[in-house]
C-alpha cells in the first residue's frame, strides 16, 4: 500500500534514476522486507506497507526497531517539525524498493534545526547516529523535505520550550480563581483514551461533556475542536495529566496561539478536589481583576 505525495514524487525520481542507469547500485548487504507492524507507532501508515530489515540505523530485529523508535515518540507529539515523521520511518523502517533510499541532507538540516532545541529541553543531545552530513545532498538521489516553506502560516511550529504541562493540585479556591482570570480560556472536559496503538496521538476528547466557562477570543462552538487538535498535537501534555488512566475529567485552561490553544493548567475533577469544586461553583459570579477595574 502506497500513499501520501512525498512518496510519489520519490518513485518519479526513481523511474528518472532508472532511465540513466542509475539502477546499477543495489543493495550492498542482505536485508528482507517485512510488513510494518501495528506495533510500531511511529510509522505504522505512513502511506507505505513494508519496510527493510536491517534498517539504515542498522537494527536487525524488528523488537529493537519497535523498542528504538518508540523513544521517539513524545518528540513527534510535540510535532516539532512536520517532516520529522517521513524523516525517522526513512531510517527506521526504510521503504521496500530494490536499493537503499536515504533521507535527504536538507531534510535532515530542516528537522533538526527544529527539533533538537526541543529535544535540548530535557537534556538529550541531537544524536550522532542522525549526523545530517552523512546522508546525500539534494541532487542526489535521497528523500526530500515536503514542507519546503519554512514560514507557511499553515504549519505548526511550536517554539523550543522546557516547561510541560502538568496535573495540578487544586490548592485554594482564590489561587484557581486567579489562574483562571490570567488565561485566555477555562473548561471542564472529559478525555478518553484510545484503544489503539496504531496512532501516535492517542486520546479523544467527549464532545458531549465539555462546559465552556470561559471562551475568551474563542467562538464556544470550535472550543471542542480546538482542544481535540490540542490532544493530537500535544499528546506528551495529555499523557502526563491522563497519568496513566483510560477516562477522566478535568477543568483546563490556557491561551490561544495564532491557529492552536495551548493548555497551561489542568485540574483533575474529583470529589475529594473541594476547593476546585468551590472554584469553578464560584466563577460565574467571579469578576477578574481587570472586569472589576
Amino acid at each position: 500500500r502506497l500513499g501520501g505525495p512525498w512518496l510519489l514524487g520519490l518513485l518519479a525520481r526513481l523511474l528518472l534514476w532508472g532511465s540513466s542507469g542509475a539502477w546499477a547500485s543495489y543493495l550492498r548487504r542482505s536485508s528482507s522486507c517485512t510488513p510494518i507492524p501495528h506495533r510500531m507507532a511511529l510509522c505504522y501508515d505512513i502511506g507505505y506497507s513494508e519496510m527493510r530489515i536491517p534498517n539504515l540505523l542498522e537494527h536487525e530485529t524488528m523488537t529493537e526497531v519497535i523498542q528504538q523508535s518508540s523513544s521517539w515518540l513524545p518528540l513527534l507529539a510535540r510535532e516539532c517539525h512536520p517532516d520529522a515523521r517521513i524523516f525517522l520511518c526513512s531510517l527506521f523502517a526504510p521503504i521496500c524498493l530494490d536499493r537503499l533510499i536515504y533521507p535527504c541532507r536538507s531534510l535532515c538540516e530542516a528537522v533538526k534545526r527544529s527539533c533538537a532545541p526541543v529535544m535540548a529541553c530535557y537534556g538529550y543531545p541531537w544524536p550522532e547516529i542522525l549526523n545530517c552530513n552523512k546522508f546525500p545532498a539534494d541532487h542526489e538521489l535521497c528523500i526530500a523535505a515536503v514542507s519546503m516553506d519554512e514560514n507557511s502560516s499553515s504549519r505548526r511550529m511550536p517554539r523550543a520550550s522546557c516547561k510541560d504541562c502538568e496535573l495540578e493540585e487544586a490548592s485554594t479556591a482564590r489561587e484557581i480563581l486567579e489562574s483562571l482570570c490570567a488565561n485566555d480560556f477555562a473548561v471542564k472536559i472529559r478525555i478518553l483514551r484510545k484503544n489503539t496503538t496504531t496512532t501516535i496521538s492517542g486520546f479523544d476528547l467527549d464532545p458531549s461533556k465539555v462546559e465552556v466557562l470561559k471562551h475568551g477570543p474563542l467562538l464556544r462552538t470550535e472550543i471542542p475542536a480546538r482542544l481535540q487538535q490540542w490532544l493530537d498535537i500535544d499528546a506528551t501534555c495529555a499523557h502526563n495529566i491522563m497519568r496513566g488512566t483510560h477516562a477522566g475529567v478535568f477543568v483546563v485552561s490556557g491561551e490561544v496561539q495564532s491557529d492552536k490553544v495551548v493548555v497551561n493548567k489542568a485540574y483533575a475533577w474529583q470529589k475529594r478536589n473541594r476547593n476546585l469544586h468551590q472554584a469553578v461553583r464560584r466563577w460565574k459570579h467571579h469578576r477578574c481583576p481587570e472586569q472589576a477595574g
